[in-house]
């Protein structure tokens, strides 16, 4: 099965769908931003998600990391080609960095690409692509030097899925939905001057980017969590206790867990606030970003485990009032492997952030 999605976009990647990541508010006004600062940018992530109004869906990584990376490392060409599109709706993007053999050890990559001319011809295959059949550019790593050693002789390019060569297969998932795609690239000629920072450069600048997807890509995902605490709350100022004689808010042990949820939101939001801080000094998020995103994934799956607790049996069955925290519940479990598993980001946080020994 195959599949590629022309320029035009329809609902999933409409420009509606954008505003999830805040509609460029912090990006430079030379490309249709509106040059406020991040502060204001949180500000807005923090009412949309109170709201309730729809994710960035397949604008996540343009929005998220894809259109900061090229803020913070990209030429002037790449910042007038790419990100006024991003901004207006016209150009859902998608990551091309996990392969079937290097998924969490990202610097084993071996997607190869070579020079010929003023052009890469990249061969090989990315997996676990979420998005891939409706986006127009991808974020994609190659190995331009294969002698070079792992880290080095890498190289990030913005890669266009509409070229020849490039095959999109979906990945149907167990829940019947196509969330990602394996894509293929036989002979695909990506112009030079799409290379974002230098030939085999690309390891400092993929940091960049996964320093986004790790630190302030999340921002609106945190706000959200909150307040789904707090939905939990009133949840259970409804339903029985365990033992059937009172309200489940009334039960000390279900009272403690809630309460110890909103403490866990209330620091996790306070660690977002210092991101922001550093973020107005340093624009390229640190490795210390691991340290949200490990806290956050983490956190996110005992607050559906709460959730599921306080529903009990009837939280399994299959109807309009429970999907929302049965389908939740089940895909928190996928936010500890996407982006790098718990325990590579564990190791990243020792060696970058404590200065232990590998």
């Amino acid at each position: 099965m195959t599949g590629r999605r022309p320029g035009t976009t329809t609902a999933p990647g409409s420009a509606s769908s954008t505003t999830g990541a805040g509609p460029g508010i912090s990006w430079p006004k030379a490309y249709g931003g509106q040059g406020l600062p991040l502060i204001q940018q949180l500000i807005w992530h923090e009412e949309y998600a109170r709201a309730k109004a729809p994710p960035a869906g397949c604008f996540f990584v343009a929005l998220n990391h894809g259109g900061p990376t090229l803020i913070a490392r990209g030429d002037e060409y790449h910042k007038s080609e790419f990100l006024p599109r991003i901004l207006t709706g016209e150009t859902p993007w998608c990551q091309g960095f996990s392969e079937p053999g290097s998924g969490s050890d990202l610097a084993s990559l071996s997607t190869r690409a070579e020079v010929d001319g003023d052009h890469l011809v990249v061969n090989g295959s990315k997996i676990w692509t979420s998005g891939a059949q409706h986006a127009v550019y991808q974020e994609l790593l190659v190995r331009t030097n294969p002698e070079a050693p792992r880290h080095r002789g890498i190289t990030w390019v913005v890669g266009d899925m509409r070229l020849p060569g490039v095959e999109i297969r979906p990945i149907r998932a167990m829940d019947g939905a196509e969330h990602f795609a394996q894509v293929f690239y036989d002979n695909v000629r990506i112009p030079l001057r799409n290379v974002v920072g230098e030939i085999d450069d690309g390891w400092s600048v993929a940091m960049a980017t996964l320093g986004f997807e790790r630190g302030t890509a999340s921002i609106a995902d945190q706000i959200e969590l909150s307040r789904v605490v707090e939905e939990l709350i009133d949840l259970a100022k409804a339903l029985p206790a365990p033992d059937g004689r009172r309200r489940a808010i009334e039960d000390d042990s279900v009272a403690a867990d809630l309460a110890a949820m909103r403490a866990e939101v209330a620091t996790l939001r306070s660690m977002s606030y210092l991101a922001i801080s550093k973020a107005l000094r340093d624009p390229v998020p640190g490795p210390d970003a691991t340290i949200i995103a490990v806290y956050q994934t983490e956190l996110r799956q005992r607050v559906f485990r709460g959730a599921m607790d306080l529903l009990g049996g009837a939280g399994l069955e299959l109807n309009q009032a429970n999907d929302q925290w049965l389908t939740r519940y089940l895909t928190s479990y996928s936010k500890s492997i996407s982006g790098g598993t718990s325990e590579i980001r564990r190791n990243i946080i020792g060696e970058r952030v404590l200065g232990l020994p590998r």
